[in-house]
């Protein structure tokens, strides 16, 4: 049997990342060899993976790429098991990789398929084998459970801890160079406010016929005139739109104007938002 000498078993654990008995345990295994003992903690580690497959995964982070002159925009989510891993520098940048993999690379239509394409921070890997060895040197079950690209300009922003993020489809005067971080700004909105549609004609009409009942029973029940209930209504949508419609919300870095307004200085329209929360 070789020698397995202090130098190649540190060797290996820089290599790896993993545990100095595991690595001398795996160049024993392999005669030495470090190639092959990487090959052989690799399996290991899918082994023990499958092994703690059902447990839960309630944590994680989101993760967006987005560039109007590349005209794509992507945001996935990538869960674990826990808080401290969720905040860890490696998970962060895996999760980077993968929202922007999705973005330049060739899309991919679910997240098993994503995760078998090489990644582009590390192009002699595939994503999967790259959430393998992290799973190895954690020791944590990862997920990556939702992915969205959209083929147009985009902005996009997740929230520091990565608990929730939004991605926005411009249109108009994209090749400005404010573009991204004007509809940036805007993703950043939406995490605030959690708008229910983008214009006014896009909310369900149902919603919008309750609530002018509602108004309308409030404004008689204060004794109001029926002449002049009518106009006091559209007063009062007003201010309900004002708080459900993005366009027509106080812009949450300047409430002085609409988020319509703001975007309009810019020569952008919003076309489209995905908005998520981590979990659901």
């Amino acid at each position: 049997m070789a020698e397995i000498t202090a130098a190649a078993v540190m060797a290996l654990r820089e290599k790896t990342g993993l545990p100095m008995m595991e690595c001398k345990k795996a160049l024993a295994e392999c005669g030495g060899n470090t190639e092959q003992a990487v090959d052989w903690l690799r399996k290991q580690g899918i082994k023990t993976q499958s092994m703690r497959a059902d447990r839960e995964t309630s944590c994680g982070r989101l993760a967006v790429f987005a560039d109007p002159s590349k005209g794509v925009g992507t945001i996935i989510e990538l869960k674990c098991e826990s808080p401290p891993v969720a905040g860890s520098d490696d998970f962060k940048a895996l999760a980077n990789d993968i929202a922007k993999t999705l973005a330049l690379g060739p899309g991919a239509a679910t997240p098993a398929d994503l995760l078998a394409q090489k990644s582009l921070a590390h192009p002699d890997r595939t994503l999967g084998e790259l959430k393998d060895d992290l799973f190895n040197r954690m020791r944590e079950v990862f997920e990556l459970s939702r992915i969205k690209r959209i083929d147009g300009p985009c902005g996009g922003y997740a929230h520091h801890d990565g608990s929730k993020a939004a991605l926005i489809e411009i249109a108009g005067n994209t090749s400005a160079a404010n573009a991204g971080e004007v509809a940036k700004d805007v993703a950043m909105h939406v995490v605030a406010l959690a708008p229910q549609a983008i214009r006014k004609e896009d909310l369900d009409p149902a919603v919008v016929e309750k609530e002018r009942a509602i108004l309308t029973e409030a404004a008689r029940n204060e004794g109001k005139p029926d002449n002049i209930i009518a106009k006091m209504i559209e007063g009062r949508l007003r201010n309900f739109f004002s708080q459900c419609v993005l366009l027509e919300q106080p812009f949450v870095k300047d409430d002085k104007q609409s988020v319509g307004q703001f975007a309009k200085a810019a020569g952008l329209e919003i076309t489209s938002v995905e908005n998520w929360r981590l979990g659901g």
